[in-house]
């Protein structure tokens, strides 16, 4: 197993209050994305969501809303979750609480306050800091399967395999509407959602 594919219950012990997977027997996987907007790769992602009739959760740089607005209110008036993902994407172990704490915020300002969770840049996060966070937000989330799409060392088949390989009911997905994960996102997300769509899957926002 994959640490970061799939974190083993020791990782998740730690954070008893934050969310990795959804707890359900039924055939129920949900899609989420980091650090868009952006016009390379969100628009298209929203497209193919809407033909399928998907709703996401999207975990949101407040920098790109700020960047590009539009596709930000296309995201909320398609009915997609909106999460906060910090402003800069800061990495907790490299800043300082008090700025982080004040990152968050400014993210939730240009969101319009429309972010219900949150995720933490690069799933750093000090457990002892969950208690505030929690108050603010409805979660804070992780995730149950990473297929590392943003990975330039892994082919586009191997991101899906990724997802293959440790996909399972109440699965919180993680992948990126970015630049940097591209073709391997667009490539992972369509076969995603034909192959378990086949397979009798609904994909939920959180």
């Amino acid at each position: 197993m994959s640490i970061i594919s799939q974190p083993p219950q020791i990782v998740r012990s730690l954070y008893p209050h934050s969310l990795w997977r959804v707890a359900t027997e039924e055939k129920v996987i949900y899609l989420s994305f980091d650090d868009g907007p952006v016009p390379e790769q969100t628009p298209w992602l929203l497209d193919l969501l809407g033909r399928h009739k998907i709703k996401a959760s999207f975990f949101l740089v407040g920098d790109n809303v700020r960047k590009y607005p539009e596709i930000f209110r296309r995201e909320v008036a398609e009915g997609h979750t909106i999460g906060n993902h910090t402003y800069n994407h800061l990495q907790m172990l490299h800043t300082g609480w008090r700025d982080y704490q004040a990152n968050i915020e400014r993210c939730s300002q240009v969101c319009e306050n429309r972010d219900v969770y949150f995720r933490p840049p690069h799933g750093q996060f000090f457990p002892w800091r969950t208690g505030k966070l929690i108050q603010r937000f409805r979660n804070i989330v992780f995730w149950d399967v990473m297929p590392q799409d943003y990975d330039s060392r892994l082919t586009q088949k191997e991101v899906f395999q990724n997802v293959e390989r440790y996909v399972r009911e109440g699965s919180i997905i993680v992948m990126h509407d970015s630049v940097k994960a591209g073709e391997r996102m667009r490539y992972a997300v369509e076969r995603t959602i034909e192959h378990y769509g086949e397979m009798g899957y609904r994909f939920m926002p959180l």
